[in-house]
Order: C-alpha cells, then structure tokens, then sequence
C-alpha cells in the first residue's frame, strides 16, 4: 500500500514533467518566431537609421558642390576683370611706346600731359586689393560628426521592467476649473493619499456634440488652457494618468459650457468659482495653453471662371460665398519650422537662409469643415520651385513638400506645376508663378479634396481626394522666395480643438 501511494505521487509528477516539457518545447517554437520578428523589426529600425542618413549625406554634398560652385563664379568673375584690366593696361603701355618714338616735339608735347595722366589714373586703378584674390581655396566647412558617432556607440537596447503599478485616476479641482468665451481651462491633480510615481497626464474632450472624446493635452503639467472651442456648445472633459507602467483609468467626467458669443462675460461651470481665478489664464506660470484657432465662416478671394475642372472648386466654396462673416488671420508657427525658416511680419511671412527646399507649417490644424487661404510670392528669383499644400505635423521639414507621405503639395515654377504626395509626381499642369502671383489652397475635408488655385484659376483638376485625419497649412521653399500668408477665412466647421495631436503640437508655457 505504501509503495502504491509513493508510485501514485510520482506517476503525478511524471506527468507534470511531461506537460513541462511540452511547454518547454513551445516556448522554443515562440522564441525562434519572436526572434525573427524582433531582428526584422531591428533591421528595419538600422534601415531607417541608414536612409535618414544617407539623406543627409546628400545634402551636405549638396552644400559642398553650392558652395564650389560659389567658389568658382567669384574666381571665375575675377579673373574675366583683371583680363579685361591687363588687356586695357597693355594697350596703354604700347601707345605710350609708340608716342615716345615720336619724332616731332611739338606733336609730342600736344599729347604728352593727357597720356602722363591716363597713365597715373590707370596706376591707380591697380591700387590695394585689386590684386588680392577675392575667396579662398579652403572650404570652410567641418563636419561635426562627433555627437552622431557617439550616439551610434550608444545605440542599445532598452530593457522594459515593470517598476510600478499604474497610476491612481486624477481627481479634479472644480474651484481652478473655469471657461471664458471660447476658451476652458481645466485644473486636477493625483489623489492625496497616492505615491505611485506619473509621468504625465492626457486631458481629453469631445466634439461638443456628444461625441468621440479625442486627445487635446499630453504633458507633465496639471493645468491646461484649451483655445478655439465652439461658442455656445457643451463639452465633456476628463483625464488619466500614465507612467511606464500603463495608464490609469480615467477622472470623473466634467460639462463644460461656453459662452454664447465673443462678447460675453466669462461664464462658470455648475459649481462655484473664484472671481480671482479669472486672471489665472493670463498671469499663471505654469499653466499650458494650447494655441488652437475659432472657427469663422468666411468667403473666397476670387472670381470663379467658367470650366469644366473647375467646377468641383466653384462647389466647394459656395457655402465659403454665402457666409460673409469675419475674417480669421493665418500665420506661420516657428515652433514647427524647419531652423533655416527666416519669419517677419508677425509670422506672416516666410523665407529661408539655405539653398535646399525647407518645411514650414500654419499654426492651425483641421480635422474636419471647409477651408481656404492665400499665399501671395513676395520675391521669386532664379525660377526655383516652391511648394504649397497641407501635411501631418511630423512631416519631414528638410525636404520638398510631398516628398514623403505625409504632406500633400503641388510644386510651381515659373511655367508650369505638379502635384506631389509620397515622392509621386502627377497632373503637369501649364502655368508657373512669378513675383506677385497668388497661390490659393482649398481643403474641403467634407468631400475630402484639396484643390489649388493660380491668381484666382484653378491650377489643374481636383489634387488629392480620401483625404482624412488632421492637415496644417503647409509651404516648402528656399532663400530665393519670400512668400507672405494673406487673409485665411474658413467654414464654421472648421476648428475643432486639434485633438489628434495627441500632445505633439508644441505647448506654450
């Protein structure tokens, strides 16, 4: 009986060993699978890492051969001068041989004080520096490629440990929560008692229909100012908490109500708020405020000519027509732009200190309604080809827009243009810009298209169309264009608060 009990107990723990092995085995299976996966994902990673570089690589041969180039035409330049200088100095001299063998005095004399002149004045155009040369032979130009080397010794591998639990919902501070106008302002915090350590939080809001909640806010601060909210509408906010860990669920839901029209007095929540927390918005260090533009309904710049193409425009901007309602001014965002974007006039206008195509963006973003602006070409010099369009707010901003996918543009030069998305050129189409000339840009994000227009005529037919998500007002261009952004006017349904940003539009602190 005894040695049948013990056989039964180990009869159990053979058969775990069986079933361990089992999992043993599958869990080599998994390995090998999960391995594969993790060296192609690897090897694409290093990919990226190479073709990034490789672009850089070519522009900064680009660079050298400018700066040859440059080089060569100085040298060049002057030495087509001192040719000309020598040639006029030799003659002289020659003349001057030949009237000294002169044997005439009287001839001589009559000539001999101009030639004595000509001859001192053309000493002195050979004065100090005109013998000098004008540019090195040396290329001022060093490569920093230190900082990168050592990144890439750097290059490893980052082992994710779970450290924490997720974080405790944030609670909200109704007496700091407040709206004015179009604009709310929303306050929390961790509860009191919790010591999980957070990262950041996410402050989410609908569409003020009852809609999808979409991310306005990603960020360390607790307090957030949101812009460019509808009047009159009603929106509902929360917010959760993240680390490395995960994310915590979300806050207790919050009404919102703005205010009837922008002349209204500031409104309060249902719950109490204090009269000095009106100032805050304005005076607070510490609060993040999110530049998102109103919405106004507006009308179109131009005259719509007769068409077949241009029928689809002329439809679009009829409810743009109908409105007549105030105008809402469009600027550049430095924030975004590329660090060779020069702005002036208030942000209005934009040119550029390289001799490569950089990327700059509105400051706006759209995810819905109807909406056109104009750009006016300030100075154009040496045919280049700019580019207009929209793009995601992570597109490449070294490069022409539409080279990658995620801008859509039509590139223009001084005869002719294309439309650009994802490196694919398409719809030549007759008639380039020059200086003075009006470039318009209509995203009907009802219909999904993007059309452009020329000094008021439609360039082509209907550019992109499926378009979807969220679009900046986009420009590519270098230092041989100035372009200035005109006037922009846009339908009602225009700003909903950029919330696919996801916290990448930068904040203003």
């Amino acid at each position: 009986s005894q040695l049948s009990q013990a056989l039964n107990g180990l009869s159990d723990r053979a058969k775990e060993a069986k079933e361990f092995l089992v999992q043993l085995r599958n869990m080599v299976q998994q390995i090998q699978e999960n391995s594969v996966e993790f060296e192609a994902c690897l090897v694409a990673q290093c990919d990226a890492l190479i073709d990034a570089l490789n672009r850089r690589k070519a522009q900064l041969l680009s660079r050298v051969n400018k700066e040859h180039e440059h080089k060569l035409k100085v040298v060049r330049d002057q030495i087509s001068h001192c040719t000309v200088k020598l040639r006029q100095t030799t003659g002289l001299m020659e003349y001057c041989l030949e009237v000294i063998k002169e044997n005439d005095p009287s001839g001589f004399l009559q000539i001999s004080d101009a030639l004595i002149r000509r001859v001192h004045l053309t000493e002195d155009q050979w004065g100090k520096g005109t013998l000098t040369p004008r540019m090195t032979t040396d290329f001022d130009l060093n490569l920093d490629n230190a900082p990168l080397l050592q990144s890439i010794h750097q290059l490893d591998f980052v082992q994710m440990k779970v450290s924490s639990p997720v974080p405790a919902p944030p609670i909200l501070q109704l007496e700091d929560c407040c709206t004015h106008n179009n604009s709310a302002t929303l306050s929390w915090k961790q509860p009191p008692l919790s010591t999980v350590q957070v990262e950041g939080y996410i402050l989410e809001l609908d569409d003020g229909n009852g809609g999808q909640f979409r991310e306005v806010y990603v960020g360390k601060e607790t307090m957030c100012t949101v812009d460019g909210l509808h009047f009159n509408s009603t929106y509902s906010a929360r917010v959760k908490a993240f680390n490395k860990t995960g994310v915590s669920p979300y806050s207790k839901t919050l009404v919102l109500q703005t205010s009837e029209d922008t002349q209204s007095e500031e409104q309060t929540l249902p719950f109490p708020v204090p009269l000095e927390r009106s100032q805050l918005r304005r005076m607070s260090p510490f609060s993040s405020t999110l530049n998102l533009q109103p919405s106004f309904p507006g009308r179109s710049y131009f005259e719509l000519r007769s068409s077949a193409h241009q029928l689809s425009l002329h439809s679009s901007l009829q409810s743009l027509n109908s409105a007549g309602e105030p105008i809402a001014w469009f600027s550049f965002d430095p924030a975004s732009a590329h660090a060779d974007i020069i702005f002036s006039n208030d942000n209005l206008t934009v040119t550029c200190n390289s001799y490569d195509d950089r990327v700059v963006l509105g400051k706006t973003g759209f995810s819905k309604g109807l909406h056109y602006w104009e750009l006016s070409i300030d100075r154009y010099d040496n045919h280049p080809d700019p580019a207009f369009g929209v793009a995601r707010i992570d597109v490449l901003k070294d490069a022409m827009l539409g080279k990658d996918d995620k801008a859509w543009a039509m590139y223009v030069d001084n005869n002719r243009s294309w439309f650009m998305h994802n490196n694919s050129h398409t719809n030549r189409t007759e008639g380039g810009i020059t200086k003075g000339a009006t470039v318009g840009v209509l995203l009907d994000l009802t219909r999904r298209t993007l059309t452009f227009s020329i000094n008021e005529d439609q360039q082509g037919p209907v550019a992109f169309e499926n378009l979807e998500g969220l679009f900046f007002p986009a420009v590519s261009l270098n230092r041989n264009v100035q372009v200035r952004a005109l006037t922009m006017r846009w339908s009602t349904t225009a700003a909903y608060p950029v919330a696919e940003l996801a916290g990448s539009l930068p904040l203003m602190l």
